[in-house]
């Protein structure tokens, strides 16, 4: 009897280890929920309730319309009805945004700007995408980081929630191990489902790296580059928006040099006294690597209809097409 070696490249894309898909979105989903309960409850979060749970209303909203319009350009059937579980598992990718953006986002009393961010978060999901081949299209960005990045560019009077609320509110041994139990359910679905540890290396090495250079260029202690990767914001980013399994590529090669190349884009931003580093180098790496996929593609069109074009050649008495 033989077994059938597992093949990674099925994960994440379109009609391809849907069960495994769907565990990890709602890995992801139930992560988020227990993280905004505890966070609000007990961790010291600064937005009010109301916050979260307009970011979630307008996330699932937005998801209805968005695909019942696609459902009628591509004459089919809405995903979110026909019974209870297609409703709720309809729901994991609209309440990711809504919680991610709620909890990264600090508007004051503001909603406005975080509803834009969430709706922008949902509709970039069917805007912005590329080919990846077999007649399939990816998302090419991370659908909350590019709500956050932009709310924050456009909206001056919105700012990243500071990363000390995530433990202001426990001391002693919960300071390390807030950030200790988001590291490992952020290790865990990457080793187990998602195989994107190397680019998570590759960028925690990047940063590092680019600390280090930094700190002699300007001639300042090493901890003062490094200080970001102390705080659970930096680690939900690192392990819950940076390795996007939709948004990154799957070879372990690539992987790492798109964490490098994030790594390396930040640490441009920070001599450039550029905020938001982290937010916008991820999206200006994800826009790249979308120009890349759209020029591949091309390249593959254009391959493909000149092979289909080959001349006919004479072959003895009769005609015989070759493909040279």
């Amino acid at each position: 009897m033989t077994t059938k070696a597992f093949n990674t490249t099925v994960l994440f894309y379109p009609n391809k280890n849907p069960k495994l898909r769907l565990f990890a979105l709602w890995y992801f989903t139930t992560l988020m929920i227990v993280w905004n309960v505890v966070g609000h409850t007990a961790l010291g979060f600064e937005q009010s309730w109301a916050t979260p749970l307009t970011a979630i209303a307008a996330s699932i909203a937005a998801s209805m319309l968005l695909d019942w319009i696609d459902a009628r350009a591509r004459d089919r059937e809405l995903r979110f009805t026909g019974s209870l579980k297609n409703f709720m598992n309809f729901l994991p990718a609209c309440l990711i945004p809504g919680f991610a953006c709620s909890m990264l986002l600090y508007a004051n009393e503001r909603l406005w700007p975080m509803v834009f961010a969430v709706v922008l978060s949902i509709g970039s999901k069917l805007v912005f995408r590329a080919p990846v081949g077999n007649g399939h299209t990816q998302h090419i960005f991370n659908p909350s980081n590019l709500g956050v990045a932009v709310t924050l560019a456009l909206f001056p009077e919105v700012g990243f929630a500071p990363p000390y609320h995530f433990t202001e509110n426990v001391t002693g041994l919960w300071d390390l191990g807030v950030p200790v139990i988001v590291l490992v359910s952020g290790i865990v679905i990457h080793a187990l489902f998602t195989g994107r540890l190397p680019l998570v290396a590759a960028w925690v090495g990047g940063f590092i790296l680019q600390g280090v250079v930094r700190a002699m260029l300007a001639d300042t202690p090493l901890f003062v580059p490094l200080m970001p990767m102390t705080s659970a914001a930096f680690i939900i980013f690192t392990l819950y928006m940076i390795p996007d399994p939709a948004t990154t590529p799957l070879n372990p090669g690539r992987q790492a040099l798109f964490g490098l190349s994030v790594a390396v884009v930040y640490g441009l931003m920070q001599v450039l006294h550029l905020v938001f580093g982290l937010f916008f180098a991820l999206l200006m790496v994800c826009a790249v690597r979308g120009v890349s996929l759209h020029v591949s593609g091309l390249w593959r069109t254009f391959r493909k209809a000149e092979r289909l074009e080959m001349p006919v050649a004479a072959h003895g008495g009769g005609i015989e097409g070759q493909r040279y």
